[in-house]
C-alpha cells in the first residue's frame, strides 16, 4: 500500500463522515480499481476527500455506486473550530474546491453518509437531493439496554425461534449463504443484482481485513432457515445482505440471526446500521430492534432519461428491490 493510500485510509478512520465503505480496499473490491479519490490537502494533511466510482453505459461515463456500496460521499477532517458558523464556512469552502475537481459533464449519483448534513454548495451547483432513511442502534456498549429497547413483538419472534430449537452458527460456507440469498430473490421472481464472483471478491477483501461475519439460523435437523451477512469496523457494523428459505419461514429464525449479529457487533463495533430500509414491509423489522431512524442523502446530477434509469437501479440495489430491464442492463 503506497503512502497516499495509507494517508487516505487514516483520514477515513478519523473523519466523522468516513465509513468502512470509503476505505480504499472496499473501493478496490467493488470496482476492481475503477474509482478515483478527490482530495483537498494542506501541508500534506487531507482536509476533505470524495471517492468516486464509475460505470460506462452506452459510451457515457457515469459516477454511480456498484452493488453493495451503500455509502460514499464527501468526508471532512474533524473540525477544531469552536463556532458553528466557522465550521460550516470551512465545509462550504472545501466542498467548493472539491466541486472544481469533479469531472465535468458526467451523470452523478451517490448515497452520502448520515453524518453529512450540509449539501448547500451541491444545491447551488445544480445537484438534486432526496432524503432517505436508515435505522441505527447508535450505542452497543450495553447490550442489556439494547435488549430493553427491542419491541415486544420482535422479542417474541426471537424467543419463538429459540423454543423451536433454532440455533445460530457462523462456520458455514459463503456458498450456502448465497444459496439462501438467491432464494430470497427467487421468491419474488427476481434475479440477484450481483454475481457470485462479485460477492466472492468482496468477501475475500473482507476476510483479509477481518471485516465480515455470517450468521446462519439452523434447526435441529440441520436445515438452514435464514442467514445474515454483516461487515464491520470499530466505528460501525452494517447489515449488508440477508437471505431466508421461504419454505421454512415460520419460526422467527431471521429475527434470531439478526439479534445474534447485533450481539456480535457489540464486541467489535460502536454501532449497528441496518442499511435501510425504505421498503415498507422491511422497515418495521429494523425499527423493531429499537434502532433510531437516521436520514441520509441521495444526491444526483444529470438529465431526465438517465436519471430515470438510475432511479430504477437505486430501487433494485436495496435489499429486496425489484429489478427491471433497465436495472439488469445497468448491472451487467
Amino acid at each position: 500500500m503506497n503512502d497516499e493510500i495509507q494517508l487516505y485510509d487514516k483520514f477515513v478512520d478519523s473523519s466523522p463522515q468516513g465509513s468502512l465503505f470509503h476505505k480504499s480496499w472496499w473501493l478496490e473490491a467493488v470496482t476492481q480499481n475503477n474509482y478515483q479519490i478527490l482530495s483537498i490537502k494542506r501541508n500534506e494533511e487531507i482536509l476533505a476527500a470524495w471517492p468516486l466510482t464509475f460505470k460506462k453505459i452506452a459510451g457515457l461515463n457515469l459516477i454511480m455506486p456498484p452493488p453493495l456500496l451503500p455509502r460514499q460521499g464527501i468526508m471532512f477532517v474533524p473540525s477544531q473550530k469552536i463556532k458553528y458558523s466557522e465550521k460550516l464556512s470551512d465545509e462550504m469552502s472545501l466542498m467548493s474546491e472539491l466541486l472544481e475537481l469533479l469531472p465535468k459533464h458526467t451523470w452523478f449519483y451517490q448515497r452520502f453518509s448520515a453524518e453529512f448534513t450540509n449539501w448547500l454548495p451541491l444545491c447551488w451547483a445544480h445537484f438534486k437531493q432526496t432524503t432517505n432513511y436508515t435505522y441505527v442502534i447508535e450505542d452497543l456498549s450495553d447490550l442489556n439496554r439494547v435488549w430493553e429497547d427491542v419491541r415486544y413483538s420482535t422479542k417474541r419472534k426471537i424467543n419463538h425461534a429459540l423454543k423451536n430449537g433454532i440455533k445460530v452458527v457462523t462456520d458455514l460456507s459463503l456458498d450456502k449463504f448465497l444459496d439462501l440469498n438467491e432464494l430470497t430473490f427467487k421468491r419474488q421472481k427476481l434475479t440477484l443484482p450481483y454475481s457470485r464472483e462479485y460477492v466472492y471478491r468482496i468477501d475475500e477483501a473482507c476476510g483479509k481485513n477481518n471485516a465480515r461475519k455470517i450468521f446462519f439460523a439452523v434447526d435441529e435437523a440441520g436445515q438452514i432457515h435464514a442467514a445474515v451477512y454483516i461487515v464491520y469496523n470499530q466505528k460501525a457494523a452494517y447489515y449488508l445482505m440477508g437471505g431466508a428459505d421461504p419454505a421454512l419461514n415460520t419460526c422467527g429464525a431471521h429475527f434470531l440471526a439478526l439479534w445474534e449479529a447485533i450481539k456480535f457487533a457489540g464486541q467489535v463495533s460502536h454501532s449497528f446500521d441496518f442499511e435501510g430500509s425504505m421498503i415498507k414491509n422491511i422497515e418495521p423489522v429494523f425499527r423493531g430492534y429499537g434502532a433510531v431512524q437516521k436520514p441520509y442523502m441521495e444526491i444526483t446530477r444529470g438529465n431526465f432519461l438517465i436519471g430515470s434509469a438510475i432511479a430504477a437501479f437505486r430501487n433494485v440495489w436495496k435489499k429486496g428491490g425489484i429489478p427491471s430491464k433497465i436495472c439488469n442492463k445497468l448491472l451487467r
